[in-house]
């Protein structure tokens, strides 16, 4: 029986693609252009951020503030030539989707019950890299070439980054903690 239920929820995507072999194939070509279009527009705004010296073209004069304006300028114009059309044709695929029979969607199962707690954690490193940004903002580092940063200061900057996380995330959590174990211990057995 569970062998019939998998060969069945198995075959939903290929009786899906069969029967709509056309949008799926524009939908993967549109997909494959995407790609290709980000990685063109990133390699154009490198070489038009080192002719107009936005940043310097070595990577060793590199100081935070060009990382971050060269990182804010490059998602400006990926979201310019790249993420408008995209968000365009997202939109075209969903009211496409909307307009295909309910019981159609429903028979082909292809957006299950999957889990998203496998994708999430991707947050941590844009948020270390920012608290990073700050602390040499504060410490006047700003305009230095990160060549010259010493690994003590780096490593002293993480453990500061470190402590900062334990005091805006620990004390609320401590708090919550103390008023849960308050709130068990209250009760009576």
């Amino acid at each position: 029986m569970t062998v019939q239920v998998e060969a069945e929820q198995g075959s939903d995507w290929k009786r899906f693609m069969r029967k709509r072999w056309t949008m799926v194939a524009a939908f993967a070509v549109a997909i494959i252009l995407v790609i290709i279009g980000a990685i063109y527009v990133f390699w154009w705004f490198t070489g038009i951020a080192q002719t107009t010296g936005l940043v310097p073209t070595s990577l060793g004069l590199w100081s935070m503030g060009n990382i971050v304006v060269f990182i804010l300028h490059l998602i400006l114009w990926e979201l310019v030539f790249i993420g408008i059309p995209a968000i365009v044709v997202a939109v075209i695929g969903w009211q496409w989707w909307k307009r295909l029979p309910e019981e159609e969607k429903k028979a082909y199962h292809l957006f299950g019950r999957g889990s998203r707690s496998r994708n999430a954690g991707g947050a941590v490193s844009p948020l270390l890299f920012i608290a990073f940004a700050i602390k040499v903002y504060v410490d006047g580092n700003w305009d230095v070439a990160i060549a010259t940063y010493s690994l003590n200061y780096v490593v002293g900057s993480m453990i500061t980054i470190l402590v900062w996380i334990a005091v805006i995330f620990g004390i609320p959590a401590t708090i919550a903690a103390i008023w849960w174990l308050h709130h068990e211990m209250s009760k009576k057995p």
